[in-house]
Parts: structure tokens; sequence; C-alpha cells
């Protein structure tokens, strides 16, 4: 039974970030009373091995629906093959001021400068263990809007030590628009030196943990040809598991005209569909599959799916078109694949 529809109208009445807090609410209370099994849709398993993890199907959410890991269980209940919860930071932090959300109809979009509002990581790793969910978990990390950047690999590295035996694999964002000067991270020497020493902090965790992680690094839709290349030659070299494309834009032009068209942020929804396939077919061509590509950034249904698929990624993550669509796209995403 899809009753997205009917709240969907409702929910885009309050404003957007009031609207992703009563979501997340009307989902917990859904998934703990079980009206949830009777009226979200079923999802079929369609198993697939990525980056040697087992994922019951490829679709998964993308991260910052839950950033504090509160709503796992109650995400889980929708049918997504994985989650990814954050980002989290090692410190708590506000996030930028409000508003800092803006919805965008006309164009299935979303503006957002949250700026990785969230409760620290110790707060979300004590969710994870409260939820004893056993599927595969991404946990995303960044570094605290205060760290300058210079010092940037060390919140990483803090953020994976933490994360490390909580997680099935560890997203380090270097792609937010929203945190000053953290996109310079995927350029030049700054990314080889970050990619380096988060591998070699990997293998020590590996050793002392006696069990693999795998590291993915997620990247802007706004790099150039080369940039790509760069980034892609790194991911071999270094050996890491996987890379996620993309994040948002900083882009307007698909939105040029629209009053909100100027407000500071990352944009996503279908207007950065496009630039974000454009990055995983130039990512596919320079991996030759050994490098494990996930997809996000304007899927919105299950065309919007396969041709990321096409295009060379092995899973994909939602989170506007979750928005837009509802529920419902799960279970449409993974019939047609």
């Amino acid at each position: 039974m899809n009753l997205y529809p009917l709240l969907r109208p409702i929910l885009f009445s309050l404003d957007p970030e009031t609207a992703h807090e009563v979501t997340l609410k009307l989902l917990n209370t859904a998934n703990a009373t079980g009206i949830g099994s009777l009226i979200y849709p079923t999802v079929k398993d369609k198993p697939v091995n990525v980056m040697g993890l087992d994922f019951k199907n490829p679709v998964g959410l993308a991260a910052g629906m839950d950033k504090n890991g509160d709503y796992i269980n109650a995400l889980a209940a929708l049918g997504f093959g994985f989650l990814e919860i954050g980002t989290v930071t090692p410190r708590p932090q506000p996030g930028n001021p409000k508003p800092r959300l803006f919805r965008l109809p006309e164009h299935q979009a979303i503006i957002n400068r949250m700026g990785f509002n969230n409760l620290g990581i110790d707060h979300l790793l004590a969710q994870v263990k409260l939820s004893g969910y056993s599927g595969i978990l991404g946990i995303n990390i960044g570094k605290n809007f205060d760290t300058p950047i210079e010092n940037a690999t060390e919140d990483y590295l803090i953020g994976l030590r933490k994360a490390y035996p909580s997680a099935s694999y560890i997203t380090i964002n270097i792609s937010s628009p929203n945190t000053k000067n953290l996109r310079q991270l995927q350029q030049g020497d700054e990314i080889t030196a970050l990619i380096a020493r988060l591998k070699e902090e990997q293998l020590k965790l590996q050793v002392k943990h006696d069990f693999y992680v795998p590291l993915a690094i997620k990247i802007a839709p706004d790099l150039n040809e080369d940039e790509i290349s760069h980034i892609a030659q790194l991911l071999l070299e270094f050996k890491i598991d996987g890379v996620i494309a993309t994040n948002t834009t900083i882009f307007r032009g698909a939105i040029a005209g629209h009053p909100l068209a100027q407000e500071a942020g990352g944009l996503s929804g279908a207007p950065v569909k496009t630039a974000s396939t454009r990055v995983v077919r130039g990512l596919a061509s320079e991996l030759n599959g050994k490098v494990a590509i996930i997809a996000a950034g304007g899927i919105l249904s299950a065309e919007d799916a396969q041709e990321k698929l096409t295009a060379g990624a092995s899973l994909v993550q939602v989170y506007s078109g979750l928005i837009y669509k509802g529920p419902q796209l799960i279970e449409d995403i993974v019939k047609a694949l």
C-alpha cells in the first residue's frame, strides 16, 4: 500500500528540515508498532557482492538522511540493500545557521547547506550498537568545521579508527560544498597525502581487529576530466575499495531563474543526474572494474538507476529521490534491475 502520495503534500507544507525530522519519527513509530510491515513495499532480495561484501540488493540509502544513526532499523525496514549513515565528525557540531534546506519541486531538487550538523561519532556508534542492525552499514566520516584544512587528515583518522569496528565499509567525505575548503582535499598533492595516510591506517586496523573494512571515497560531480582521471589513478595506486559518485553540485545552470537558485549550498536531485553519470562513466573507463563504483545523484526512477549501472556503477544510492517519490522507489528499482 503506497501511502506516500497522500502524505507528501502534508510533509511538503512543512519547513523542509521540520519535514525531515517528522518523517524519520513517523518511520520510527511505524517500525516500532509493526505498521510498517503492512504498508511498506515488499522488496525482494537481489543479492550482489561488491567490495567483498554481500548486499541483499543494490539499492542503498545515501548519507545525510540519518546523520546520527538514530533511525537505522526504521530505514532498513523500507527494503534498502544497505544503509549509509553520517556524515559524522569527531566532535558534535550544530552545522550552519537555519534555514539551510530548500525544496525546488518544479525541478525535483533540493539545495542544502547543512554543514555536517551531527552529535559526534561517539553518539553515532552508540546508536549503531543499540540498533543491533546486521545488514550492510556504511559510516560516512568528515572533518569538524573548525579543524584547519591542513589538519583535516587527523579528523579523518579519528573517524576511521572509531568507526572501523562497527562499519561494513567507511566513506571518506571530501566533497561536501558546505564545509569551508573541504573540496580542495580532492585535488593535487592533498588528496594523494590523504589517501596514502588513510590506506596505511586501514591496513593497521585490519591487523589490530583481524578483519578488513573497505574504504570508499565520496567525490563531487563538478570535477573535470583530468581531476577524475587523477583520482581514479590514486584509487588504483592505493588499492582503495570503492568510490561514491557523486555528492551535490555547486552549479546552478539546471535551475537558472528559480527564486532559490542563488541560495548557497549543494544542489541534489534531478538537476545533478547528468553530471553524476558523467563522473561514473569517466571513473569506469579508468578503473576497469578494479574499484567498485557506487552511484548517487539524480536517481528518481528505475530508469535513472539503470543508467548509472550501465555507465559502470555496481550499486546505487538514493536520497532526494526518496523525498520526491517515497519508499516505492526502492521496490521499483530493485524489481527493474
